[in-house]
């Protein structure tokens, strides 16, 4: 995420031509966090892991679907389960070993109200996705004191054919914002992923500091096993500029060396966007292991665009930051949601989210996903192309946490992407697969895993909102504080019900609706 304001555990309790991108999630509420893996072994088998809504005791959960056949048709959603009963679950991260295991990690937590307990968790997965492992304890709150280092965690995994391939790394930062000063961490595990130990990426000398509280570390691991990682920093004593650092360890974390990326240094500041997704990646390119790249958003041209620097040295030296999105230079549209892949060969996707059909350029206008396509040894991008296939209109749940990165895999020029968008007035999670000049190449429609079987109208609802579905037992509104706004009473058997709304404010609330043979929920607008 640009940072996961873990707030949303209780603030929401709760492309290129026709209607083709696949909605893997087909939630009534909220889902978030999208990531996208695939097998090495078997380019045919595709993860898609994100954060989904469940019930308003468990608000979100990791939900999983997996396909063999290169996302033309998807399992049914699998559920990893809370550690603790009571905790909610964010920001998944998926990685491959070489052997085709699958891992992913994530946050299982109570909440960000002290005092915070949970961690991150491992699980794993030996049949392609379909069941998977207990999950394992990564690093929890207590270490570190009340730092509580969980946040936003990244995986990746040697894959190269060296003495440590197969050494997990988990990165993360903390998640108190006012316990300076702050840190980017890292996990890791050498024996595929059943204890793992954890330290600083930062040094003395190389800092992140007490400046920025979001010291969110990017890793990468080159294909002949080195591990890097990159992170923002700002300490006077190191440097009179902010900077991005990059840290690096060849022999599984045991020492570390720094070096900055010297030509992000002195960024231009990005406080004229404060809701735009703003973090960046680091990537490494799996046919030269020297070849680094840097993907993220600068304001060099006034405008909030996407830039790339690279290093074909191993990070020694870096080229001037190039422009990646393609629509006029300063014409006030901004982009962010930044994500980009390596393919094998050396080719190179990045994809953003892209306002230039926007109506202007604040962070409400109505976006696109957007991708541009560079092969292996040019120095070239080619035309941008569109992912998404229609202009996605704004909705206000986009300022929340939990929908602050998108993910693309490139496999065999056939570009795999996922995010999330509000095109049908929930936050769903959409999969497209083009290839390199944006022609679709998998149009098929996944079902939905939630019931349909309730109406909610008008929505937005002004003075009176009706809920219509079998054998009502009991419906309940809850705003976005989590407080309960409206609830009938107990054992009803009836199959509509009508809720007053004058007097509440206007807003995102969730509904809770009880059948006798299941609980369903919808995200209802009140504009009185």
């Amino acid at each position: 995420m640009k940072f996961l304001i873990l707030r949303i555990i209780v603030l929401l309790c709760f492309v290129n031509s026709f209607s083709q991108n696949t909605n893997l999630s087909n939630g009534t509420v909220f889902d978030g966090e999208p990531y996208v893996a695939i097998n090495p072994n078997d380019t045919n088998n595709i993860v898609v892991a994100w954060m989904g809504w469940v019930n308003l005791a468990n608000q979100f959960q990791i939900k999983i679907k997996t396909s063999f056949d290169a996302g033309n048709t998807w399992s049914n959603t699998a559920l990893i389960p809370h550690v603790v009963s009571s905790y909610s679950s964010a920001d998944p991260a998926i990685a491959f070993n070489n052997a085709g295991e699958i891992f992913i990690s994530y946050i299982d937590f109570t909440g960000t109200a002290p005092p915070v307990t949970g961690g991150i968790y491992l699980v794993k997965s030996t049949d392609g996705g379909l069941s998977w492992g207990n999950p394992v304890n990564v690093v929890d709150t207590t270490f570190d004191g009340t730092k509580w280092p969980i946040d936003r965690p990244w995986i990746a995994i040697d894959r190269s054919n060296g003495s440590i391939q197969g050494t997990i790394y988990v990165t993360s930062m903390n998640l108190n914002r006012t316990n300076a000063p702050f840190n980017p961490y890292v996990s890791i595990s050498t024996d595929n992923g059943t204890t793992f130990s954890t330290s600083y990426l930062d040094a003395p000398g190389w800092l992140a500091g007490s400046a920025n509280n979001l010291p969110m570390p990017s890793p990468a691991v080159s294909s002949n096993g080195i591990f890097y990682a990159n992170y923002p920093s700002f300490v006077i004593s190191q440097s009179l500029f902010a900077q991005l650092l990059l840290v690096s360890s060849s022999d599984a974390g045991a020492t570390f060396s720094h070096q900055a990326i010297t030509n992000i240094v002195n960024p231009v500041p990005l406080t004229n966007f404060p809701d735009a997704k703003k973090a960046g990646l680091l990537l490494s390119n799996p046919a030269n292991s020297n070849h680094l790249a840097v993907v993220g958003l600068r304001t060099t041209n006034g405008d909030l665009d996407v830039f790339i620097t690279e290093s074909f040295n191993a990070g020694a030296t870096w080229s001037a930051p190039t422009r990646v999105n393609d629509d006029p230079i300063a014409n006030n549209r901004m982009q962010d949601l930044v994500w980009g892949d390596f393919d094998n060969d050396g080719d190179l996707i990045i994809t953003w989210r892209d306002r230039r059909n926007g109506s202007d350029g604040t962070y409400a206008a109505d976006s696109e996903i957007y991708a541009a396509y560079r092969p292996n040894n040019s120095t070239q991008f080619e035309p941008n192309f569109r992912l998404s296939s229609l202009l996605i209109p704004y909705d206000p749940i986009l300022t929340s946490s939990g929908n602050d990165f998108m993910s693309v895999q490139l496999e065999n020029d056939v570009v795999n992407a996922v995010w999330g968008d509000p095109r049908h007035g929930d936050l769903n999670i959409w999969f497209q697969k083009t290839d390199t000049q944006g022609n679709v190449l998998s149009l098929q429609e996944i079902s939905s895993d939630q019931s349909t079987e309730i109406k909610v109208f008008p929505n937005p609802a002004s003075s009176l909102l009706n809920i219509q579905s079998k054998e009502i037992h009991e419906v309940t509104l809850v705003d976005m504080q989590g407080k309960e706004i409206f609830k009938t009473s107990n054992n009803l058997n009836i199959s509509e019900v009508q809720i007053s709304t004058d007097g509440f404010s206007n807003g995102i609330y969730i509904l809770q609706v009880k059948t006798l043979h299941s609980k369903l929920y919808k995200k209802v607008v009140i504009q009185n």
